[in-house]
């Protein structure tokens, strides 16, 4: 049997992984939310007059940053700073940006714009967390791979 298809074949009902993908995605969530909902506020608070296109972009470039940035001080507790920075820089780019694309299309969706309102946020948390927890699950279970 090849390792792709060993791969597909993973347990989906492993309690224990999917609460370590959970607690993964959380923190990952967390360092997102920060970078994201920070550069969405500041643009809505000075009422700078750009594209919302242009703040989603922004504002995803920043969640990443901040994520990274996060992952790399909790990570530093774990091993010397060079390598927690280049641990988080080497964490899963695609459940990171697909957190990131997930709320920003959200918070579209529901306001029209790159606006934070207090209605809005719970749901974009929510699409932040639940888009990237069963890719995050496969990496655990079939890779063996997690962020921290």
């Amino acid at each position: 049997m090849s390792s792709i298809s060993t791969n597909l074949a993973i347990n989906w009902r492993c309690r224990h992984t999917w609460q370590r993908a959970a607690y993964n995605t959380s923190w990952c969530l967390l360092g997102c939310s920060i970078g994201d909902f920070g550069t969405i506020a500041f643009f809505q608070f000075t009422g700078i007059p750009w594209p919302t296109m242009a703040i989603m972009v922004l504002a995803i470039i920043n969640g990443l940053l901040t994520s990274i940035a996060l992952e790399t001080v909790i990570l530093s507790r774990q091993m010397v700073l060079g390598l927690a920075f280049r641990t988080a820089i080497g964490m899963s780019m695609i459940s990171m940006v697909s957190m990131e694309v997930a709320m920003n299309l959200v918070d579209y969706w529901m306001t029209g714009g790159a606006k934070l309102t207090w209605w809005v946020i719970p749901f974009m948390l929510t699409a932040g967390f639940v888009t990237p927890l069963p890719y995050n699950y496969w990496r655990l279970k079939a890779l063996g791979k997690a962020c921290h």
